[in-house]
């Protein structure tokens, strides 16, 4: 998937008003991720607490929220900013790469839940579009 320079645009002038909140909106979005789709909580199993209030998981959810703000920095290449969390994830945390499109659902719902109205239709296909590139990025190694 190709971002236009709209999609770009929109997807950094978002991450400018959210970064502040990004540990806040990650660790929503990986507390939604294991309790909407249960099977992900399998890469977790070394946390002693799964609920949405656990410290590991909105510490785990802020360290997703920073490779997402790495992704925005480098938006212009985002398999080279991303290379590094690709191969931990594929070489040494085999995570199925079906979960990164489940964490890119889950994270829609929480920067919609976090920006309410300002979350337009457009602002949504953005970052749709931004979050599957990621998607595809992570998933890269395992070809």
């Amino acid at each position: 998937m190709t971002l236009s320079d709209h999609d770009k645009e929109l997807i950094v002038k978002v991450w400018k008003k959210i970064s502040p909140k990004a540990a806040q909106i990650g660790g929503d979005a990986l507390a939604r991720l294991v309790v909407v789709f249960p099977q992900t909580k399998i890469y977790f199993s070394h946390f002693a607490d799964l609920s949405p209030s656990s410290p590991q998981i909105k510490a785990h959810g802020a360290k997703v929220l920073g490779a997402i703000g790495e992704a925005v920095r480098g938006i212009d290449n985002v398999s080279v900013s991303l290379s590094k969390l690709s191969e931990l994830h594929a070489y040494n945390l085999r995570v199925d790469p079906v979960n990164f499109k489940l964490l890119a659902h889950t994270l829609l719902v929480s920067l919609s839940a976090t920006l309410g109205a300002e979350f337009t239709p457009e602002i949504h296909l953005a970052w749709d579009k931004f979050l599957a590139v990621i998607a595809a990025v992570l998933s890269e190694k395992y070809r």
